[in-house]
């Protein structure tokens, strides 16, 4: 494969009465993209014109070198030859078969030499060993997910498609499953096309996120630089934040705190969180909304994560009391939603130096 084809190419256009779902994407070849947004903007339509389920009158689609997809040749690859593993909110379960019998089925079509998933890895990822002799009706609903994810890999897909696997769940149920879905970005060299309108699911999963509105995109790229875009719909909502990708530098086991150095820097946030081996990759959120801007180092606050930043500009922010101020530390981008007052009263102005504030006890990591 070619440095020229690696990655999703996907080219859609396709009439629908509510919308035209029209799009354009170079995605990356590995790890999970987030189709993103609210329900009816084209996630699930885009997703089923991948998986070969819709027939949009142009297309192109190709994945990682392979064409499987080209109206110009009238090349078209019908679904079951198209190598992807899909599922759905609800996991569609035979009834009748045992969980392991459920995996055993599309496990026995892959011939040998293209397993690229085995049965006892998938059931070790998934955690679900203890259900292997249970039959379907005795499964929670999110080991029924689990089971589901489990026999998409075991047909050794080249794509993974989740459409909103979660959202069928209840808080508990998701919180159960999530940290599952984490091993698989992490362990697996498959990639991931997750729906989702839940911004603690994208924050938590995706490396690069496609953002849709009525069927169209509004903006694609890494998570962390678009989620810090001012011009998007998302700087509005009241989940506005960043996701920062760094690396555990140490535990202080006295407090229970987690040093976190920055991408490429020297600066470092103190999370909550149990201990991690140094120079492990953790991932967290910060909101907006948990931000506070000082012009002066606060040397006696119960504040722990005080960041130098510079301003780099502002939007307002949904209420006419709020604007959401765009900085940035050492390169990494973050967000503070203060009020209209505050920004007056610190005279704040892109390219100013000031200091950002952060609560260890409000990063989600």
């Amino acid at each position: 494969m070619t440095l020229e084809h690696e990655g999703i190419e996907a080219r859609f256009r396709l009439d629908y009465p509510e919308f035209v779902l029209d799009v354009d994407l170079r995605l990356p070849g590995r790890g999970v993209t987030a189709l993103f947004g609210p329900s009816g903007s084209g996630k699930t339509s885009l997703l089923r014109c991948i998986a070969g389920l819709e027939r949009a009158g142009q297309g192109f689609l190709r994945v990682n070198g392979e064409l499987w997809q080209d109206s110009a040749s009238r090349l078209l690859l019908p679904t079951h030859k198209r190598a992807l593993g899909y599922v759905f909110q609800e996991a569609s379960l035979f009834e009748h078969l045992t969980v392991r019998r459920n995996l055993e089925y599309g496990y026995r079509r892959i011939l040998a030499e293209q397993r690229r998933v085995g049965q006892e890895q998938a059931v070790e990822l998934l955690g679900i060993g203890h259900l292997l002799e249970r039959m379907p009706d005795r499964l929670s609903g999110g080991e029924r997910q689990r089971v589901g994810i489990a026999r998409a890999l075991l047909t050794s897909p080249r794509l993974l498609l989740l459409d909103e696997p979660l959202a069928a769940l209840d808080l508990k149920l998701k919180g159960e499953i999530l940290p599952y879905l984490e091993r698989l970005h992490d362990e697996l060299d498959i990639p991931v096309l997750y729906v989702s309108h839940a911004p603690d699911e994208v924050a938590r999963l995706a490396d690069h996120l496609v953002l849709f509105e009525l069927g169209s995109v509004l903006a694609c790229g890494p998570i962390g630089e678009t989620l810090a875009r001012l011009d998007l719909p998302t700087a509005l909502t009241d989940d506005a934040g960043v996701v920062i990708e760094g690396r555990v530098a140490g535990h202080d086991s006295a407090y229970d705190l987690l040093s976190l150095e920055l991408p490429g820097s020297r600066q470092v946030l103190r999370v909550a969180h149990k201990p991690l081996a140094p120079g492990r990759p953790l991932r967290c959120k910060i909101q907006a909304r948990d931000v506070s801007l000082s012009l002066q180092r606060q040397e006696h606050s119960s504040i722990l994560n005080l960041l130098p930043a510079t301003v780099i500009g502002e939007t307002p922010a949904g209420s006419g009391a709020h604007v959401l101020v765009r900085l940035e530390v050492d390169g990494t981008p973050l967000l503070a939603r203060i009020t209209r007052y505050s920004r007056d009263h610190l005279g704040l102005h892109p390219g100013q130096q000031l200091w950002a504030q952060v609560k260890a006890v409000a990063l989600l990591a």
